[in-house]
């Protein structure tokens, strides 16, 4: 079998979820699906490495997203995890904050990294992450929300973070002292 309809078929699932799950209409999710697959098939050779293929996937997945709510003219409407023009505008400094973000993750406790990969990287509704880990849904919330401030406590000890006026990132440097980047 193609290695890309493996791919298409391991992912087109989890990426619809993803996207159904943000924008809301299954119909424009499928569009949207299909073009990231499109797109992703078009630039396979800019994945630099294939170990990363799927916050490659998905960030493609949210570009694509901004995309659409550019197009629906509701940028204004758009989640703030969406609408960071940096993401649209340099792909690239994102995949590096993704291939950052991943040493943290993968130091979290176990219960808190399968958490938050449920989550927030394969886009599991909060719902579906409380059954998938036998949890009731307030403690999935629960979970989660300690996984993100873990998260987001260890990637402040290791670098820098600059905000712009509107509270978004706008630039991000590593600490001498941090050997996880």
């Amino acid at each position: 079998m193609d290695k890309n309809i493996e791919i298409w078929k391991d992912y087109r699932e989890r990426l619809l979820k993803f996207v159904i799950g943000r924008i809301g209409k299954p119909e424009d999710a499928e569009d949207i699906v299909h073009d990231v697959m499109v797109r992703a098939y078009e630039r396979r050779d800019t994945l630099r490495d294939q170990n990363k293929l799927s916050a490659w996937l998905y960030q493609i997945t949210r570009n694509m997203m901004v995309d659409y709510y550019r197009r629906q003219k509701l940028v204004a409407e758009a989640p703030a995890e969406l609408s960071s023009p940096s993401s649209a505008e340099d792909p690239e400094a994102w995949d590096e904050l993704a291939d950052c973000i991943t040493p943290f993750i993968e130091n979290l406790p176990p219960h808190y990294r399968e958490a938050i990969i449920l989550s927030d990287i394969e886009g599991l509704t909060q719902r579906e992450t409380a059954e998938r880990l036998n949890l009731s849904h307030s403690g999935a919330k629960s979970r989660i929300q300690r996984a993100r401030a873990l998260l987001a406590e260890k990637f402040l000890d290791c670098c820098h973070v600059e905000k712009d006026s509107r509270g978004r990132i706008s630039e991000i440097e590593q600490k001498n002292k941090c050997k996880n980047c």
